[in-house]
């Protein structure tokens, strides 16, 4: 039997007052869901506290684990860069790990290296985070170690020009990767350069060599502030003690005061931003021609998310997909191939992704369009309905079994959607699929003008 959830529900009024920081330090804590198991007993409880300046502190205390994962979100990504500052978000991600005024950047790698924690961060296309996974009795140091970096980066001369080379490094790694160049020449298509959603997320050779430092300085300070960031956690935990932690973290340089009184709202409000219709092409010297067919999706707040959910599961989400058996079991004209949906608050995208041979990449175009032209007029079967709700509420428990999937699902929870949907609710909202819902979907999104990306040799 499914683990019962309690969800209490989001009190707006008590993480969006209007209430001085300064008269209410810190804002009553929600509890915003609770789990229990078939004999009744709590297994997860989620609670939220806002801080001052609006910095959101998001736990859930889960039981029979012995560690905890904390991730700080802010959001800001790539998409929120001018074109001089192409790749600014990504060079700053690197630079708040050189060093603060209490910590060199050999302190912060040796102060989590030292517990056997887990340390990293990445940069998205509207979000960046930071985030470490260590022992329940060291969450306090994580939180510690993330809140200086985060409020207390140095941003250094020398260490900005170090840092320069290592992402042209890393720009020159991805520029090796098929995969990598041709799902950029994909978004470069369907939303253009022109739009920060088409530009690469870690910027190119050209961009930033001219980023200076004061202009990744002025981008950190703008961005990064208390009622744009949500710090999550994961796993065991107190979360009264969690929030005395994060206060005393982020407290350093005043970085709580004067940050706004409510938390920046989720995405939401900017107008449609249509995917442009087109074909990009590239030439490298790889073995394989890689290949991006896809066309307009869905933003990511739609309701039918959950229809096409099923829908890209049926068609390429696995080995009993039908892209998987149609294109290499039955015809064997590739080893890879896989379909896709993305989306962001204003705009989506579906697509299909395949690795050929170049002998057959006519042929395999060819059967990539037939088969979306197939399940646009058709839809799927009720066999692959199944199949795929089967598969998607698999993966979605599978999937948060540790406290780092799970902190992740709160982080974004908060920052992005501005919702938290119960497990439960999300596996009710699959099983409520039906065939007709997908095979309107599927009528909507792959009917529409094709976007095609493609790099190989000559």
């Amino acid at each position: 039997m499914a683990p019962r959830t309690t969800t209490t529900g989001r009190q707006p009024a008590a993480g969006r007052s209007s209430r001085s920081h300064r008269s209410e330090p810190v804002r009553p804590t929600e509890v915003l869901q609770t789990v229990r198991d078939a004999a009744g007993q709590v297994t997860s409880t989620v609670r939220r506290t806002v801080l001052p300046g609006g910095l959101r502190v998001i736990s859930e205390e889960m039981a029979g684990v012995r560690s905890a994962a904390i991730g700080v979100w802010v959001g800001v990504g790539s998409r929120d860069e001018s074109a001089t500052l192409h790749g600014c978000s990504h060079f700053l991600e690197h630079l708040l790990f050189k060093g603060t005024a209490e910590r060199s950047a050999l302190d912060i790698s040796i102060a989590l290296d030292a517990v056997g924690g887990e340390f990293n961060a990445f940069t998205a296309k509207e979000y960046t985070c930071f985030h470490a996974r260590v022992l329940d009795e060291d969450l306090a140091l994580a939180v510690d170690v993330l809140g200086d970096m985060v409020t207390g980066s140095l941003l250094a001369e020398e260490d900005v020009e170090a840092e320069r080379d290592v992402i042209l490094d890393e720009i020159a790694m991805h520029d090796d990767d098929p995969d990598d160049v041709v799902h950029n020449l994909f978004a470069a298509q369907a939303w253009g350069t022109d739009s920060a959603l088409g530009r690469d997320i870690a910027g190119t050779v050209d961009s930033i060599t001219a980023l200076t430092r004061a202009q990744v300085h002025d981008f950190y300070r703008e961005h990064y502030r208390p009622g744009s960031m949500v710090v999550s956690v994961a796993g065991a935990l107190d979360h009264e003690a969690l929030v005395e932690q994060v206060a005393a973290a982020f407290s350093r340089n005043g970085f709580l005061e004067g940050g706004g009184d409510a938390p920046a709202p989720a995405r939401g409000s900017e107008p449609w931003l249509p995917v442009q219709p087109g074909e990009r092409s590239t030439t490298r010297p790889f073995e394989q021609v890689n290949l991006v067919l896809g066309m307009e999706g869905l933003g990511r707040n739609d309701d039918r998310r959950f229809a096409l959910g099923v829908l890209n599961t049926a068609l390429g989400g696995g080995t009993s997909s039908r892209l998987f058996q149609e294109v290499r079991e039955r015809r064997g004209l590739a080893y890879s191939v896989y379909s896709f949906s993305g989306s962001h608050a204003d705009s989506g995208v579906v697509g299909v992704s395949v690795g050929c041979l170049p002998a057959k990449r006519a042929e395999v175009l060819a059967t990539v369009r037939a088969e979306l032209a197939k399940v646009a007029a058709e839809g799927i079967t009720a066999e692959e309905l199944a199949r795929g709700k089967g598969q998607l509420r698999g993966g979605l428990v599978l999937g948060l079994e540790d406290s780092g999937s799970r902190m992740s699902r709160l982080g974004k929870a908060e920052l992005v959607y501005d919702e938290l949907l119960s497990i439960d609710d999300v596996m009710a909202r699959i099983d409520a699929v039906t065939l007709e819902e997908v095979r309107a979907v599927a009528a909507e999104v792959f009917a529409g003008p094709e976007v095609l990306a493609e790099v190989g040799p000559e």
